[in-house]
């Protein structure tokens, strides 16, 4: 039986952020007792909670999200548990070495998604701070191999963001990159990943709501 799990954190008013990315401000805007609906204001970025991000989020002439192609968000997708049954240990790095042992996965436009179990901090400042941390050798040992997708548990993928975004994004390589998944420690190895954004015309990334299908 076909079985689908929820890989999104909800959306909340005044849910955490990095420093410089827009406060999330989720409030009323009419009710059906004032107006005759119901209907939510919505302020927050385009890289709030579980969302991805296009090349245009650090490449001026990037790719954009409506530029983009929706097979990129959708597809057989292939688990890579890092601490199977438990969590990472806050800043670990994410070496090179611990996807080697993986290495027959990482086929071009493969898509890839990786649980170091620190969804569970989510909630917590330090989910932005302390997450295990890919290494920017890793990242361009993931870029070489071209795949197409790579996803994971932490708020984003390395505190070397901006060199390891670059590496990830730029031109040739284009990763979509799907950050703050979570209850990954509930899937298979193999299953099938849906995660569309929205159609923001010349912008660069978006929430998602991520799905797993799983046969």
């Amino acid at each position: 039986m076909t079985q689908l799990i929820d890989l999104s954190h909800p959306l909340e008013h005044g849910q955490r952020t990095f420093a410089d990315d827009p406060k999330v401000s989720i409030t009323v805007h009419n009710t059906v007792s004032s107006i005759g609906y119901n209907m939510t204001h919505l302020n927050l970025g385009t890289h709030q909670g579980t969302h991805l991000d296009a090349p245009f989020h650090f490449y001026d002439d990037g790719k954009t999200i409506d530029q983009m192609t929706l097979n990129q968000f959708y597809g057989p997708a292939t688990l890579i548990d890092l601490s199977p049954g438990s969590s990472l240990k806050a800043k670990t790095p994410l070496t090179i070495e611990m996807f080697k042992k993986h290495e027959n996965l990482f086929q071009p436009d493969a898509k890839i998604i990786y649980r170091t179990g620190w969804d569970h901090m989510f909630a917590k400042p330090e989910f932005f701070s302390d997450f295990p941390t890919l290494t920017l050798e890793a990242a361009q040992w993931m870029a070489d191999k071209k795949i197409g997708f790579i996803g994971m548990d932490t708020p984003t993928p390395s505190t070397d963001w901006l060199e390891c975004h670059h590496i990830l994004l730029k031109q040739g390589t284009e990763m979509v990159i799907v950050e703050s998944l979570t209850n990954l420690d509930q899937l298979p190895k193999k299953f099938t990943f849906i995660g569309f954004p929205m159609n923001i015309k010349g912008r660069d990334g978006s929430p998602i709501r991520a799905v797993a299908i799983v046969d």
